[in-house]
């Protein structure tokens, strides 16, 4: 069996393919995650059109070079609207940019490529240019009148 028909055939055995996101558990939850940063940036929605845009103003507890938080296990207490995800309220994947794994499984996509779960490799989040790694400021850097002025065009939303 070569290397690719070996990941095939273990992708599709795979947990996410093979589970419902709400029969998950949590530890195969939380490795959906692809480590991108995307959910911790403010976003902006229009109140007339409904359409939301991305910024690259990222919250205070994100490591702009990691792509990680800072205090994962406390966000919640320390930044009252951080969008925790959850399997239970599928609504919110609305927030999600196209490219998140919770949403690809929710809307019965396949993972991509660069994906750490497929990839077994971490960092093909950054070589696909996925991760907001060097590409954000904080949000203490900037008051939040002026979040509009930091819309981007590079996520796919």
């Amino acid at each position: 069996m070569h290397g690719n028909d070996r990941r095939m055939v273990t992708e599709g055995m795979a947990y996410w393919n093979t589970k419902k996101l709400d029969e998950m558990t949590p530890a195969e939850w939380e490795s959906l995650c692809d480590g991108c940063g995307r959910c911790c940036l403010h976003k902006l929605e229009d109140i007339d059109t409904g359409l939301v845009f991305y910024t690259r103003v990222a919250c205070q507890l994100l490591d702009g070079k990691s792509c990680h938080c800072t205090d994962y296990e406390h966000r919640r207490e320390r930044v009252r609207d951080c969008l925790v995800i959850d399997a239970a309220d599928m609504q919110q994947f609305k927030w999600l940019p196209r490219s998140c794994a919770y949403r690809i499984l929710a809307e019965g996509r396949p993972l991509e490529w660069w994906h750490p779960l497929l990839s077994g490799n971490p960092d093909t989040v950054r070589e696909a240019g996925i991760s907001v790694t060097g590409r954000t400021i904080n949000e203490q850097s900037v008051p939040s009148e002026d979040f509009e002025d930091y819309i981007i065009s590079w996520i796919d939303f």
